[in-house]
């Protein structure tokens, strides 16, 4: 919970229902938490299924082999440490921000200025992303346990934050800033358009599935751990996109500081204080939860023989020591000159590979090829995923022009069509493996193959995006 809430409650929410969804802003968030749920439950299934530090990487090795588990692992790179960099330097980022608000009282004086020398020294230079990025390193080293209680209390901290904010603006909100609940403007395009944007503020639960191997009962505890965090993030989400929508009208919310802003709007500036100086300081379990993934990603990588030894060798302690300083200096590096800009994007498309991987191992773990005819789920999987991005993109042209053409118009149905006959043929000629041995215990996810055709579909249209 304290890695996935973080940029999707204090920029994501405000953002989406000034310029796409208006008061509507809770069914993107409810949509798009559906969506998740696809790729959700399968990490749930394989998390318990191969109890073992590597996440993704692991999954694409026993069903795809080794040549796909390393795009996996460079994509789980891209999120983990990728991640923890962005977060890092998007923390440095608003803390320059929120201490330039001292201007007017600070005047010309010479010791703010000062300040802001060192915050922002220039050069594309973050002093505030270096800081944070080596605690979070510090932390790791000091061990699990260590790093376990600063996570629990920041989480703790992130979700009374979380939970003041929703409730402060349900209790706020007017009838009639709901009204009309979507706007003409925006209509059912805009709640989906606001779903695409919302499903980003969902990435962070699959990192349960790296530490896996450290969990007592993963068997049990992996499922049960993703799905609670999925409904918890979910209610969150949604009780506060509620609460914003309903304190200010949709016109006149932040873009960029919705709650703060929307608190300021209503005279409670005691509420925007807090909110503002409460981002600040939740936002660094972000950095430390992300990149405790990737040493354990490195250890998996290293005993196959993957990366070089080094990356395996464990403390007395049972601490991946080494793994975390190479890590960490990576982040630290990455977070310090590199802006946030710059990484987005492409942290996004390698995360929503990892998921699809992890979608198509399921299938391939619950389901086989036809007797006679080898090979064939792997070619329909291939086809499946090569239409779903075609689909992806000619939606993403219908859904971005006011008036889409015929022709568009019918090779995006022609796509779409071709992708469910695809998927059908998946589920009615691809068997389910009889050599699975039933185990009470394990969690399976429901509705294979068609649940994570869907994530896989849902993942790709996004890449498009």
């Amino acid at each position: 919970v304290g890695a996935t809430v973080g940029s999707g409650v204090f920029v994501l929410i405000g953002l989406i229902a000034r310029t796409t969804s208006g008061p509507a802003v809770s069914l993107s968030w409810l949509i798009a938490g559906v969506a998740a749920c696809a790729s959700g439950l399968c990490y749930a299934e394989l998390g318990g299924r191969f109890p073992s530090v590597g996440s993704t990487y692991v999954y694409a090795k026993k069903t795809m082999g080794e040549s796909v588990a390393v795009i996996a692992g460079a994509c789980l790179t891209l999120e983990y440490t990728g991640s923890a960099s962005a977060v890092a330097r998007s923390w440095g980022d608003k803390v320059v921000a929120y201490v330039q608000t001292w201007e007017d009282g600070a005047g010309d004086e010479s010791w703010y200025r000062f300040l802001m020398f060192i915050l922002d020294p220039g050069y594309g230079i973050s002093p505030c992303a270096f800081l944070v990025s080596l605690g979070s390193v510090l932390l790791l080293l000091g061990g699990v346990k260590e790093s376990k209680n600063v996570t629990n209390f920041f989480s703790t901290l992130n979700v009374s934050l979380v939970f003041f904010m929703a409730t402060m603006s349900l209790i706020l909100a007017k009838r009639e800033n709901m009204v009309p609940f979507v706007p003409p403007e925006f209509g059912a395009r805009g709640i989906l358009r606001g779903a695409t944007s919302s499903f980003f503020g969902y990435i962070g639960f699959d990192e349960i599935c790296c530490i896996s191997g450290e969990a007592k009962n993963p068997t049990r505890d992996i499922p049960r751990a993703i799905i609670i965090t999925l409904l918890v993030v979910t209610s969150l989400y949604c009780a506060a996109s509620i609460g914003l929508a309903g304190m200010v009208p949709y016109q006149d919310i932040s873009e960029t500081s919705g709650f703060p802003d929307g608190f300021r709007y209503r005279g409670h500036y005691w509420a925007a204080e807090i909110t503002a100086l409460g981002e600040l300081t939740v936002l660094p379990l972000v950095v430390l939860v992300t990149i405790m993934a990737q040493p354990r990603l490195n250890c998996a990588m290293a005993m196959d023989g993957v990366l070089p030894a080094v990356f395996a060798e464990v403390d007395e302690e049972g601490n991946l020591k080494a793994g975390t300083k190479i890590a960490g200096l990576v982040m630290i590096s990455i977070a310090t000159v590199v802006p946030f800009a710059y990484l987005d994007d492409l942290i996004s498309s390698g995360i929503l590979i990892a998921f699809t991987i992890t979608d198509m191992s399921v299938i391939l773990v619950r389901r086989e090829s036809p007797h006679g005819n080898p090979y064939f789920l792997e070619r329909m999987l291939a086809v499946f995923l090569i239409l779903s991005l075609l689909s992806g993109f000619l939606l993403r042209i219908c859904l971005s022009i006011e008036v889409a053409g015929g022709g568009m118009r019918f090779m995006t149905l022609l796509s779409c069509v071709g992708t469910l006959f695809i998927g059908n043929r998946i589920r009615t000629h691809c068997p389910s493996k009889k050599s699975l041995d039933p185990d009470a215990g394990l969690f399976l996810t429901p509705f294979v193959p068609i649940l994570p055709l869907c994530g896989c579909f849902v993942n790709l249209y996004l890449i498009t995006q």
